[in-house]
């Protein structure tokens, strides 16, 4: 283990600390059985012995391990129960911000006020060590429960084992974490890439390039994986040039045109660029303004989902609206049943999407580069 460096990194004995936590609620080391040693401690994580020492003496002191004379430290036979807080309180840990995670944060908060909780509202942009911290801080401040829209990446884990040992319960909203056996409420992914597709198929587009934000979510693997199917479904053949799943929007802005200007002026160039949010999308309209390409004359643009800084509709052929504001309630009606003690096996909630065309559209929007002079 490194040391701490920044000021978001909680003191190093305490990462120590939680890392022993996590092994404790994973079973390395069972009640009434020998804990590890404050030498194999130091050797472990490549502390000292008084990181070690402190790291200890913490999980005595909050009855996870006991101190036998002569013997060594154990495992508590019974973890020591968190307090039961003042009243009904929810931590919600969301990344970024914009329309989308609005709509989400909206149906949240709906159900806390039917239901009569408080929600503590924490926006990490996207950085797994800041949620990480969040979530600690959660749970020293003995929330009920807590939602998660997952950072990019992340693979933190102790907060989430300390969570599941303490029996707080813990819903992720919009994506999940395959390593992780959470509830999670999410919009059908799947369908969203398949679906999407199919409707590009159909209307004569046979030559399909994908243009990325995100990569290392689920949300957007499922996505890849429906695009990959619908193109399969129709006899199309999967071209890695054209569904390789990587950045766009943080390339820097010379390199992402010069690749956009190779790719559409190849030997067989994409009719349509399927962006994976409205933020791509954004940057690929400015982009294809800058090359002087016209929308939808000389390419056509189609969105996997209406997340983004505009309105993504008039721009495209074809469109993905996310049931934003739903996720945000089920999410929230979810968590208040585990609150309240309802037995139930974890569930993945997946909620359907709806597909919006151009002709479904009140009108839409031709980009153009406009030259200068021109009236």
């Amino acid at each position: 283990m490194a040391a701490a460096t920044g000021g978001d990194k909680p003191p190093l004995y305490q990462q120590v600390k939680h890392e022993l936590l996590a092994a404790i609620a994973a079973g390395e080391y069972a009640p009434g059985r020998p804990f590890v040693t404050q030498r194999e401690i130091c050797e472990r994580f490549n502390v000292s012995h008084a990181t070690a020492v402190r790291a200890l003496n913490d999980l005595a002191t909050e009855g996870y391990v006991v101190r036998r004379r002569g013997q060594g430290t154990f495992v508590a036979d019974r973890p020591p129960a968190a307090s039961s807080p003042p009243d009904k309180t929810i931590a919600c840990v969301l990344q970024n911000q914009g329309p989308h995670v609005g709509q989400i944060l909206t149906g949240i908060e709906e159900v806390c006020a039917d239901l009569g909780y408080r929600l503590f509202l924490n926006h990490c942009e996207n950085d797994p060590a800041r949620e990480e911290k969040v979530l600690w801080g959660a749970l020293e401040h003995q929330v009920s429960g807590i939602i998660v829209y997952p950072a990019e990446g992340s693979l933190t884990v102790a907060p989430y084992a300390e969570a599941r040992r303490r029996g707080v319960p813990l819903v992720m909203v919009d994506r999940y974490r395959p390593d992780l056996a959470t509830d999670a409420v999410v919009a059908d992914n799947m369908a969203v890439g398949r679906e999407l597709t199919a409707e590009l198929i159909e209307s004569g587009h046979r030559t399909i390039a994908t243009l990325w934000d995100e990569i290392d979510v689920t949300s957007i693997r499922d996505r890849l994986a429906g695009h990959v199917q619908a193109l399969r479904e129709n006899d199309i053949p999967v071209r890695p040039d054209l569904t390789v799943l990587r950045r766009y929007r943080e390339q820097p802005t010379e390199a992402r045109r010069a690749m956009l200007n190779e790719l559409l002026h190849g030997s067989h160039p994409p009719s349509v660029l399927l962006c994976s949010n409205g933020y791509a999308l954004a940057t690929v309209a400015q982009d294809l303004v800058a090359l002087g390409l016209e929308v939808p004359g000389d390419i056509d643009l189609a969105c996997m989902d209406d997340a983004g800084p505009f309105d993504v509709l008039p721009l495209t052929a074809a469109a993905i609206s996310l049931p934003a504001r739903d996720m945000g309630r089920r999410a929230m009606t979810l968590l208040h049943d585990r609150v309240s003690g309802k037995p139930s096996e974890t569930q993945l909630i997946v909620l359907p999407v709806t597909i919006q065309t151009r002709q479904s559209s009140a009108g839409y929007m031709r980009i153009s580069r406009l030259e200068k002079g021109a009236s």
